[in-house]
């Protein structure tokens, strides 16, 4: 009985670790289209098992002295997935731009740091925004960040605008 046991729990483990294996194919839409020429182009993904990734993400912003509204934010993802992308060209990156305004996406914000480029775009239905893609552009290597949630320009504001003790 002891060994059907254990053998069960590292069956379960296994099961719901699988998400964590990395994998050198594309996870977001437009890179895994088969007829793009991605010339060189290197890919690194893998979808972020939540049970295991919001407890500690909660964990450290604490720690940081983050304000609880961006706490509160992190319950309502739904669903990560992280792409990096090596070799990358800046055409690849002009077309993913063109893709994802085709899809309805909106440009919320640019920032540039030391050399970097991050933008945030979001895919809003009426008034609830359901999915946020980060991308960080840094010379030929980018980072692409798929955040998948339930939640509103509001709570997005409170967490931006929430006073904090640092």
């Amino acid at each position: 009985m002891k060994i059907l046991k254990n053998t069960l729990l590292i069956f379960c483990t296994l099961f719901f670790l699988q998400s964590c294996i990395v994998s050198d194919k594309p996870n977001i839409a437009f890179f895994s289209d088969k007829n793009y020429d991605f010339e060189d182009a290197q890919f690194a993904s893998f979808d972020i098992p939540l049970f295991l990734a919001k407890p500690a993400i909660k964990k450290a912003l604490r720690e940081e002295g983050e304000n609880e509204e961006t706490i509160k934010m992190i319950k309502k993802v739904s669903k990560i997935k992280l792409m990096t992308v090596a070799n990358a060209n800046e055409k690849m990156l002009k077309d993913y731009a063109q893709y994802l305004k085709n899809e309805n996406y909106e440009d919320w914000a640019t920032i540039k740091h030391d050399g970097d480029n991050v933008n945030i775009r979001v895919k809003q239905g009426d008034e609830t925004i359901k999915n946020m893609l980060i991308t960080v552009n840094s010379n030929t290597e980018m980072v692409f960040v798929d955040v998948k949630g339930n939640f509103t320009t509001h709570d997005i504001s409170n967490m931006i605008n929430a006073p904090t003790d640092k």
